[in-house]
């Protein structure tokens, strides 16, 4: 099989300097064409709308803009941009929001420059790419998580999302017009079918570690 011509552009953001500088000079190394660097999220948005590369390697945690409101903004203007996530981050909203985003790849940082290499040639090809903890968080966390979702009913997935968004019950009956004993027997219908414990704090905590999930839905 021949080999995948490496003739991507590449923008790389990461608000690390030497971090930055050392990613930029390792895949100079290997022939790729980064086409710019940016140390901050606002900058980075403005060089990938500007210059649109094929390919852009963003951090998740920059000031101005994160990686994940860079890419939120730019699929509003383009949509020739992949986008490979590189971060520390390995929590639940921040994947949950990437998988939504529908990049193309997402990687830790203490992973080897090898896989990187791995990542993107795979974009190149058009396939997706992601880290061993990111398919494991979507296979052992999130997935589980869908599943017991799709049991709510219509009426039910509303009033979940409401509570996601810090509505109390009082709130969430004004604003649909129904009786607070209502959203009580839908609040008890929801914890029985996503398999929680009888207690509102139960509720609250399966809401608060899936909030990204449900507002998502």
């Amino acid at each position: 099989m021949c080999p995948v011509k490496k003739s991507p552009t590449i923008l790389v953001a990461d608000d690390h300097p030497l971090l930055l500088k050392g990613l930029v000079e390792e895949l100079e190394t290997k022939a790729y064409q980064v086409i710019g660097q940016a140390k901050n999220g606002s900058n980075a948005l403005s060089m990938i709308i500007e210059n649109e590369p094929d390919i852009a390697i963003l951090d998740v945690e920059m000031p101005l803009l994160s990686g994940i409101e860079v890419i939120q903004k730019v699929k509003e203007n383009q949509e020739v941009t992949k986008f490979i996530i590189l971060t520390s981050h390995k929590e639940n909203s921040i994947i949950i929001q990437a998988k939504n985003l529908h990049i193309s790849g997402y990687l830790l940082k203490d992973e080897p420059f090898e896989e990187l290499e791995n990542c993107i040639q795979a974009v190149i090809r058009g396939e997706m790419y992601f880290s061993k903890t990111f398919s494991e968080v979507l296979e052992e966390k999130v997935n589980p998580q869908l599943k017991k979702i799709k049991y709510l009913t219509p009426s039910e997935r509303t009033i979940l999302r409401m509570i996601a968004q810090d509505n109390s019950s009082k709130k969430i009956a004004l604003k649909l017009s129904i009786s607070i004993r209502t959203v009580e027997k839908h609040r008890s219908n929801i914890i029985n079918k996503l398999d929680l414990s009888f207690s509102e704090a139960s509720l609250s905590s399966w809401v608060r570690d899936n909030k990204e999930l449900i507002l998502s839905l």
